[in-house]
């Protein structure tokens, strides 16, 4: 068996680097993000950057994955409760991202670069996708386990659910510019639940 050629990656750096881009971001917005900067701050070789991170671009994905990986799925056993608490952080995370750079009004800041940046590069769509694909499915999961323990209709599509329910809030921060936040989450909750609760 061949032994692994080249050294192992430094976790440790990749964090330092992710950090950086991050605080960059959210003071200057996407286009103060420069990898040569980050590079510098991070005591880092440029190469190093761009054998990780080829463009601004997949940079600025790495740090919103680990942005959401941060955060949790709440469950408490209130179907009603979780989804209004889980949706005003995706509304959080994404009024954060509007806001970088000291942005105000309706545009959608970071967050259309990043959908523009999936666009621009396959590798990135690709990555977008999967790391949605994983996060949807603990709301889904989420979800479905209400279906089960019998809080919500026994017919119901929990993946149409979601949908509806996530679709919602990204929808308003790229296409329209409307507000999110938690009195709109609950709102939306409230009616995309009637007719889905067992009990009305």
């Amino acid at each position: 068996m061949m032994a692994a050629r080249g050294r192992p990656r430094d976790t440790q750096v990749d964090e330092r680097v992710l950090r950086i881009a991050a605080a960059l971001i959210f003071e200057r917005g996407y286009a103060g993000l420069s990898i040569d900067e980050v590079a510098e701050q991070a005591g880092v070789a440029k190469t190093t950057l761009y054998r990780r991170w080829p463009t601004k671009d997949h940079l600025a994905v790495a740090v919103v994955a680990r942005l959401q990986a941060d955060h949790e799925i709440v469950e408490t056993g209130d179907i009603r409760a979780d989804l209004v608490d889980n949706l005003d952080k995706v509304a959080t995370a994404l009024n954060r991202m509007r806001a970088a750079g000291g942005r105000e009004g309706p545009s959608a800041g970071v967050a259309g670069e990043l959908v523009a940046a999936a666009a621009r590069h396959e590798d990135i769509g690709k990555l977008a996708r999967q790391q949605y694909a994983e996060r949807n499915a603990l709301g889904i999961a989420l979800i479905e386990r209400a279906r089960v323990r019998g809080e919500l209709r026994a017919d119901l599509d929990a993946e149409v659910l979601f949908d509806q329910l996530s679709g919602a809030l990204y929808y308003r921060v790229l296409i329209t510019g409307a507000p999110v936040d938690r009195a709109y989450a609950e709102r939306l909750v409230s009616s995309a639940l009637e007719g889905s609760l067992t009990c009305q």
